[in-house]
Protein backbone atom coordinates (compact mmCIF):
# COMPACT_ATOMS: atom_id res chain seq x y z
CA UNK A 1 0.00 0.00 0.00
CA UNK A 2 1.50 3.53 -0.80
CA UNK A 3 0.20 6.87 0.49
CA UNK A 4 0.50 10.15 -1.12
CA UNK A 5 1.26 13.20 0.24
CA UNK A 6 1.03 16.89 -1.67
CA UNK A 7 4.17 19.17 -0.88
CA UNK A 8 1.78 21.96 0.98
CA UNK A 9 0.43 18.89 3.37
CA UNK A 10 3.56 17.91 4.21
CA UNK A 11 4.77 21.33 5.26
CA UNK A 12 1.53 21.73 7.35
CA UNK A 13 2.17 17.84 8.81
CA UNK A 14 6.07 18.73 8.82
CA UNK A 15 6.21 21.00 12.49
CA UNK A 16 4.18 18.59 14.67
CA UNK A 17 5.09 14.87 12.70
CA UNK A 18 6.86 12.82 14.89
CA UNK A 19 10.86 11.86 13.87
CA UNK A 20 9.93 8.91 11.71
CA UNK A 21 7.93 10.72 9.62
CA UNK A 22 9.72 14.14 9.57
CA UNK A 23 12.63 11.85 8.51
CA UNK A 24 10.63 10.49 5.41
CA UNK A 25 9.24 14.02 4.66
CA UNK A 26 12.05 15.05 4.29
CA UNK A 27 13.81 12.64 2.33
CA UNK A 28 10.67 12.40 0.01
CA UNK A 29 10.48 16.76 -0.41
CA UNK A 30 13.75 18.28 1.32
CA UNK A 31 14.15 19.63 4.71
CA UNK A 32 14.62 23.02 3.26
CA UNK A 33 11.27 22.80 1.08
CA UNK A 34 9.56 21.94 4.33
CA UNK A 35 9.94 24.66 6.39
CA UNK A 36 7.04 27.13 7.08
CA UNK A 37 7.38 30.30 4.99
CA UNK A 38 7.66 33.30 7.27
CA UNK A 39 4.50 34.62 6.54
CA UNK A 40 2.75 31.33 7.79
CA UNK A 41 4.00 32.80 11.14
CA UNK A 42 1.54 35.35 11.00
CA UNK A 43 -1.46 34.08 12.39
CA UNK A 44 -3.20 36.66 14.11
CA UNK A 45 -3.56 40.39 14.48
CA UNK A 46 -1.24 40.45 17.12
CA UNK A 47 1.63 38.46 15.85
CA UNK A 48 1.45 41.00 12.78
CA UNK A 49 1.27 43.97 15.34
CA UNK A 50 4.32 42.19 17.29
CA UNK A 51 5.74 41.91 14.00
CA UNK A 52 6.52 45.37 13.32
CA UNK A 53 6.28 46.67 17.47
CA UNK A 54 3.37 48.56 17.25
CA UNK A 55 0.44 48.09 20.03
CA UNK A 56 -2.90 46.86 18.92
CA UNK A 57 -5.01 49.45 20.24
CA UNK A 58 -2.85 52.10 18.70
CA UNK A 59 -3.93 50.68 15.06
CA UNK A 60 -7.96 51.52 15.23
CA UNK A 61 -10.37 53.82 17.45
CA UNK A 62 -13.42 53.31 19.46
CA UNK A 63 -15.16 54.74 17.14
CA UNK A 64 -14.44 53.31 14.02
CA UNK A 65 -16.84 50.63 12.71
CA UNK A 66 -16.50 47.06 12.38
CA UNK A 67 -15.58 47.98 8.64
CA UNK A 68 -13.23 50.56 9.73
CA UNK A 69 -11.49 47.84 11.90
CA UNK A 70 -11.52 45.34 9.85
CA UNK A 71 -9.68 47.35 7.19
CA UNK A 72 -7.42 48.55 9.32
CA UNK A 73 -6.14 45.24 10.91
CA UNK A 74 -6.12 43.71 7.26
CA UNK A 75 -3.76 46.54 6.15
CA UNK A 76 -1.36 45.55 9.03
CA UNK A 77 -1.53 41.87 8.28
CA UNK A 78 -1.10 42.40 4.81
CA UNK A 79 2.24 44.28 5.34
CA UNK A 80 3.43 41.48 7.42
CA UNK A 81 2.62 38.75 5.42
CA UNK A 82 4.22 40.29 2.28
CA UNK A 83 7.12 41.12 4.10
CA UNK A 84 8.36 44.40 2.13
CA UNK A 85 6.79 43.92 -0.94
CA UNK A 86 5.23 46.54 -2.33
CA UNK A 87 2.93 46.65 -5.46
CA UNK A 88 4.52 48.36 -8.28
CA UNK A 89 1.42 49.85 -10.23
CA UNK A 90 3.71 50.95 -13.06
CA UNK A 91 5.15 47.38 -13.95
CA UNK A 92 2.29 45.68 -16.18
CA UNK A 93 4.13 42.70 -15.86
CA UNK A 94 3.96 42.51 -11.89
CA UNK A 95 1.21 40.14 -10.57
CA UNK A 96 -0.90 41.71 -7.97
CA UNK A 97 -2.72 38.89 -6.07
CA UNK A 98 -5.89 39.39 -4.29
CA UNK A 99 -8.91 37.22 -2.71
CA UNK A 100 -12.10 36.94 -3.85
CA UNK A 101 -15.12 36.01 -1.97
CA UNK A 102 -18.66 34.65 -2.16
CA UNK A 103 -21.24 35.87 -0.37
CA UNK A 104 -25.13 34.08 -0.91
CA UNK A 105 -27.85 33.72 1.30
CA UNK A 106 -27.17 29.39 0.88
CA UNK A 107 -23.99 29.35 1.40
CA UNK A 108 -23.03 32.30 3.73
CA UNK A 109 -19.62 34.10 3.46
CA UNK A 110 -16.72 31.89 2.46
CA UNK A 111 -13.34 32.21 0.05
CA UNK A 112 -13.78 31.68 -3.49
CA UNK A 113 -10.73 32.06 -5.36
CA UNK A 114 -8.14 34.22 -6.28
CA UNK A 115 -6.91 37.28 -8.69
CA UNK A 116 -4.09 38.92 -10.26
CA UNK A 117 -3.60 41.28 -12.38
CA UNK A 118 -1.37 44.18 -13.91
CA UNK A 119 -1.85 47.99 -13.12
CA UNK A 120 -5.82 47.49 -13.43
CA UNK A 121 -7.31 47.15 -9.82
CA UNK A 122 -10.38 45.83 -8.40
CA UNK A 123 -9.36 45.77 -4.91
CA UNK A 124 -7.31 48.60 -3.06
CA UNK A 125 -3.36 48.20 -3.21
CA UNK A 126 -2.71 48.13 0.08
CA UNK A 127 -4.65 44.49 0.19
CA UNK A 128 -2.55 43.03 -2.35
CA UNK A 129 -0.22 40.01 -2.20
CA UNK A 130 2.92 39.42 -4.05
CA UNK A 131 1.59 35.63 -4.64
CA UNK A 132 -1.20 33.60 -5.31
CA UNK A 133 -0.19 31.39 -1.94
CA UNK A 134 0.17 34.33 0.12
CA UNK A 135 -3.54 35.55 -0.98
CA UNK A 136 -4.80 32.20 -0.50
CA UNK A 137 -3.48 32.01 3.29
CA UNK A 138 -4.33 35.18 4.46
CA UNK A 139 -8.10 34.85 2.84
CA UNK A 140 -8.35 31.47 4.86
CA UNK A 141 -6.69 33.06 7.89
CA UNK A 142 -8.14 35.67 8.46
CA UNK A 143 -11.77 34.78 6.84
CA UNK A 144 -13.67 36.88 9.85
CA UNK A 145 -11.78 40.08 8.88
CA UNK A 146 -12.87 40.06 5.39
CA UNK A 147 -16.54 39.41 6.50
CA UNK A 148 -16.85 42.06 8.82
CA UNK A 149 -15.06 44.64 5.84
CA UNK A 150 -17.09 43.39 3.07
CA UNK A 151 -20.76 43.18 4.21
CA UNK A 152 -22.98 44.98 6.51
CA UNK A 153 -23.07 44.16 10.11
CA UNK A 154 -25.80 44.70 12.54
Amino acid sequence: MSLTIEKQKAKKLYPEAPEWLKKELEEEFGKDNLKAEDFENIKTFDDACNKFNVHPGDVFHDKDTPDEIAYKKLKLIARAINNGWVPNWKNENEKKWWPWFNLSSGSGFSNSDYGYSGTTSGVGSRLCFESEEKSEYTANQFLDLYRDLLTISK
